[in-house]
């Protein structure tokens, strides 16, 4: 990762620096900058931007037998409904698309999962998420934009939201 953003950034990768936030979550060392990454075995996505926080997630397809059940436990009620009328045979594909695109706006707030994933809510979910509703500490919902991510053999999403002085 350090070898990318140097490249990008066109610094030495010795001179890349993170800090931590409040909930544990790295920050980039670079004024005006947001850098965030995920991983899904050997695969690497990193999201990088100038005066937003932004947040990725990626996942490998595999079979998710209990996705409907996780849903049902973690997801905000309407989305784990919306979930039980697809077909089984889209389901879990829906399921990790919504996984993914909650993974990258919790990762861009800065607390992660354990912020919860009830408390933002998205429609569309036969296609790519639209958030529509949002815990107000995750600030306006037509601040955030959630864009899914077209990586070869993997699901994935980026969010992003203006920067908070």
């Amino acid at each position: 990762m350090r070898d990318w953003l140097s490249t990008v950034l066109e610094v030495d990768a010795a001179s890349i620096a993170f800090d931590r936030g409040p909930h544990g979550r790295p920050l980039l060392r670079r004024p005006g900058l947001d850098c965030n990454w995920s991983h899904s075995g050997a695969r690497l996505a990193i999201a990088l931007g100038e005066g937003v926080r932004v947040g990725i997630d990626i996942e490998s397809p595999k079979p998710r037998p209990r996705a409907l059940e996780l849903a049902h436990r973690y997801f905000h009620a309407d989305e784990a409904a919306a979930l039980a009328q697809l077909a089984p045979d889209v389901r879990e594909a829906a399921f990790l698309r919504l996984w993914c695109a909650k993974e990258a706006v919790l990762k861009a707030q800065g607390r992660g999962l354990a912020f919860g994933l009830d408390r933002l809510r998205f429609d569309g979910l036969g296609g790519p998420p639209r958030l529509v509703v949002a815990d107000a500490e995750l600030g306006p919902v037509d601040a955030w934009t959630v864009e899914p991510l077209a990586i070869e053999g993997l699901v994935g999403s980026v969010a992003w939201c203006p920067a908070r002085e």
